[in-house]
């Protein structure tokens, strides 16, 4: 999924109670002006406003990739992106959750922080190819596909794995149609499909401007708070439901305010766009996320040819944090074959599984303390592919 390499991190927070209106007193009449709608007529009333809602987000989300990416990206094929990405849990954090956990029979199990700092060095193309160098908490290597053929190398195993992930088989060949591809991925969710009861909002005005709210619900399960792990999929794909009320601009169609709820996953997140010539410069971010109830923020800034060039962001809670920070350098007609690697001379090649295994047990520690402190993802396993030759 295209929109996942957009989302740095997973939210977590709660479905958002409904307020009913309130009914007029039984002596206010009703003004002449105003139209009963009749039972009869209140399906089809209904119908044409979620039609309504749903053709006004698609027009604000081609607002969005004409403003925010479009035509600075046409024959960009390649961005080279080096930076860091940062996880800290504080010692206090892992022994509450481990104590929560086993009802306060284990107590005091962690003496240190839980950490993991990852620095990466990364060629990403528009369609799916890439190489990356990482090194920190969580080992160092070099993890590589070219079509479906790649590897991943650990240098602490001096050891690779053939065995890769398939890139997807409707790549783009540029930038430009690759933000053009996630635009038309959420489009297809909230516009297009029947998942989402679609309403309008209140009209408001705001410093000069004139704001509409378009809301979307696709009301979820119940949060359970005993379930540490999920599919990776489902964690991935959770922006597929819940309930989201999107305020925006009804001259220039940007999107202003974003509230975000889904009560399975335990996500209440809103988000704040600010502009700046009509380019995105910052995303405040209100985090109320179970286990993650803290201030966020996502910055960009931009080179002198409307690309962006650094791309920054953290989410903090009391006792937890994550953040990261990445350089970007947009490249023209470059190809995926400049790329091409084979591994280190004298590594040693590993079936998937048993290095997969020995590259967890490196970083056990780094992973359990992430997970006893609540972290709910689980590590994704690497899929099986014909091997490289």
């Amino acid at each position: 999924m295209r929109l996942m390499n957009l989302l740095p991190f997973s939210l977590t927070a709660v479905l958002a109670a409904q307020t009913a209106l309130t009914p007029a007193p039984q002596n206010s009449p009703v003004p002449k002006a105003t139209k009963v709608v009749t039972e009869k007529e209140a399906p089809k009333a209904n119908a044409l406003e979620a039609k309504f809602a749903k053709e006004t987000l698609s027009s604000v989300l081609d607002s969005v990739n004409s403003a925010w990416f479009g035509q600075p990206y046409q024959n960009i094929t390649a961005v080279q992106m080096d930076g860091s990405v940062r996880a800290v849990l504080s010692a206090s954090a892992i022994n509450a959750k481990v104590a929560g956990d086993s009802g306060g029979l284990l107590k005091g199990g962690a003496t240190k922080a839980g950490n993991a700092n990852v620095n990466i060095k990364t060629t990403y193309f528009a369609n799916g190819d890439f190489k990356t160098d990482f090194s920190g908490d969580l080992g160092n290597g070099i993890w590589t596909r070219v079509g479906n053929k790649g590897f991943i190398y650990s240098k602490e195993l001096n050891a690779y794995t053939t065995r890769v992930d398939p890139g997807p088989a409707d790549a783009p060949l540029s930038y430009m149609g690759w933000f053009r591809e996630v635009i038309i991925d959420i489009r297809k969710v909230y516009s297009e499909s029947s998942a989402f009861n679609a309403t309008l909002g209140k009209e408001e005005t705001s410093g000069g401007e004139t704001l509409q709210t378009l809301s979307f619900n696709a009301p979820t399960g119940a949060y359970d708070p005993k379930k540490r792990e999920q599919n990776l999929s489902e964690t991935l794909g959770f922006w597929k439901r819940g309930r989201m009320d999107l305020t925006f601009e009804k001259t220039s169609k940007m999107p202003r305010k974003l509230n975000y709820n889904n009560e399975a996953n335990g996500v209440h997140t809103s988000f704040e766009f600010t502009y700046n010539k009509g380019k995105l410069q910052n995303i405040a971010i209100s985090n109320h996320s179970k286990g993650f109830d803290g201030p966020g923020s996502l910055r960009v800034s931009y080179d002198a040819n409307g690309l962006m060039k650094t791309v920054a962001g953290e989410l903090n809670s009391q006792q937890k944090k994550i953040a990261f920070d990445l350089n970007l350098n947009w490249v023209k007609d470059m190809r995926s074959s400049q790329i091409a690697a084979l591994p280190p001379a004298g590594a040693k090649k590993m079936g998937g599984d048993e290095q997969e295994t020995l590259m967890l047990v490196g970083i056990a520690g780094n992973v359990m303390d992430l997970q006893r402190a609540g972290w709910n993802i689980m590590a994704p396993k690497v899929s099986a592919n014909a091997p490289s030759k």
